[in-house]
């Protein structure tokens, strides 16, 4: 059996690499080229993370990030069944003689144990990160690479497999909590934000009752209960976009993703649920400091996807929104006249500027914090950050920061802090 004859498991994002080893260790491709091979092997640790034998970590992530319909079969049921199950064992039976392969063999004569495949079969990782994965995403790829190698049957490799992708999903939902949408020839791409602010909700000092029901809607949503849209509004400063990513953070172990959208890209929306509505994952569409100009007509497109087009909006999406304005469409006194010469019924377009925000089943304030507010954020994130100056002196120099920064916010607070540290060093 080749890598040719898999059925399933087609068309991987390093093809030329998966085939280009497969012909190495079949003693198909000449020595020469094992070092490019050796070379592409360890920039995928570095960018990933991987430690351990490089090869049958790169193996398990073909697996765990291969889409095909029996990898989200399993996301969504767990084993799929039927004649799925026996197509993904023959495909299983080629990946279990790739994985029995030892690449240690592919150092000749003196090299033979010491050599460079020698040290790619045992990686040690120089730092313990991941440009791409989240630790906990990246550690189980690998623990999936040495359970995949000491797999006595391919029903066992089946079985490892088929958990992987009920316990975390399959692809690019599965190993990332966070993306963004890109256009490319009229059609739209949900590619995968890889560095997300590790922000908590405790992080943020204060606004307990604004978390509170933040946290009361998502997790109604989380447990596939109704749940509403969400608009946040208010201050600058005060928390509004942290709480976004506290939330999507909090709530990315129990299904949560997040893709962020801006007002341009609103025409692509239809496109991006229908990519996302059969995914077992809850999608939060975010969409930070959300205003409209007059001239600005993209919330037609946001109105109909929220309610009242004909599609219906899945229902593992929700659409969560930040913004400094409470009506998010700009108001002209114009728009206030009864009568115009250019509008005859000018308070049903005033009524329909407002109604989008009747379209956010749940609004959230967020207002300016008061002296006392501001100062408890600053003594707290004072005392987080192992700042020791006398409270006094803190405070005072606290005043004097706001009063030339911005005034009274969160931001503010933790912009001054930052002055501190920046001063100790």
């Amino acid at each position: 059996m080749t890598t040719q004859e898999l059925i399933l498991y087609r068309n991987f994002k390093y093809q030329k690499l998966f085939e280009q080893m497969e012909r190495l260790l079949c003693k198909e491709e000449e020595a020469k080229e094992a070092y490019p091979c050796g070379n592409q092997l360890i920039e995928l640790a570095v960018t990933y993370g991987f430690s351990g034998n490089l090869y049958h970590c790169f193996l398990a992530f073909c697996l765990a990030n291969h889409e095909n319909a029996y990898s989200t079969s399993c996301e969504i049921l767990g084993p799929a069944g039927g004649t799925l199950d026996s197509l993904a064992l023959h495909d299983f039976r080629i990946f279990k003689t790739l994985f029995d392969y030892d690449i240690r063999e592919l150092d000749l004569g003196e090299e033979r144990g010491k050599g460079i495949w020698s040290l790619i079969a045992d990686y040690k990782a120089a730092k313990d990160s991941s440009r791409v994965f989240n630790k906990r995403i990246r550690d189980r790829i690998v623990e999936l690479a040495k359970a995949l190698e000491q797999a006595e049957d391919v029903l066992e490799f089946r079985r490892e497999v088929t958990q992987f992708y009920k316990e975390f999903g399959v692809g690019k939902f599965g190993l990332n909590k966070a993306f963004r949408i890109l256009e490319k020839d009229e059609q739209a791409y949900i590619d995968p934000i890889t560095n997300i602010e590790h922000v908590s909700l405790e992080d943020l000092v204060g606004y307990e009752i604004q978390k509170n029901k933040l946290i009361d809607n998502t997790e109604a949503f989380i447990r596939g209960r109704v749940a509403n849209n969400v608009l946040l509004y208010g201050d600058a400063g005060t928390g509004k976009s942290s709480c976004m990513k506290a939330i999507l953070n909090q709530y990315y172990d129990q299904g949560l993703r997040m893709i962020e959208v801006y007002k341009h890209q609103f025409k692509a929306l239809s496109d991006v649920l229908e990519q996302v509505k059969d995914r077992n994952y809850k999608f939060i569409i975010y969409m930070d400091d959300l205003s409209f100009e007059e001239s600005e007509l993209e919330y037609k497109y946001l109105k109909a996807i929220i309610e009242g087009g004909l599609g219906k909006t899945p229902k593992n999406v929700l659409i969560y929104a930040t913004s400094n304005r409470r009506h998010l469409i700009r108001e002209s006194f114009g728009d206030k006249r009864q009568l115009s010469d250019d509008d005859l019924h000018a308070n049903d377009t005033v009524q329909e500027k407002l109604s989008l925000v009747a379209r956010f089943g749940v609004t959230i304030y967020f207002g300016s914090p008061e002296p006392a507010q501001f100062r408890e954020i600053v003594e707290v994130l004072a005392k987080r950050s192992g700042i020791t100056m006398p409270k006094q002196e803190l405070l005072l120099k606290a005043n004097q920061w706001e009063l030339s920064h911005g005034g009274l916010s969160g931001r503010t607070a933790a912009q001054f802090i930052t002055y501190l540290l920046g001063q100790k060093q």
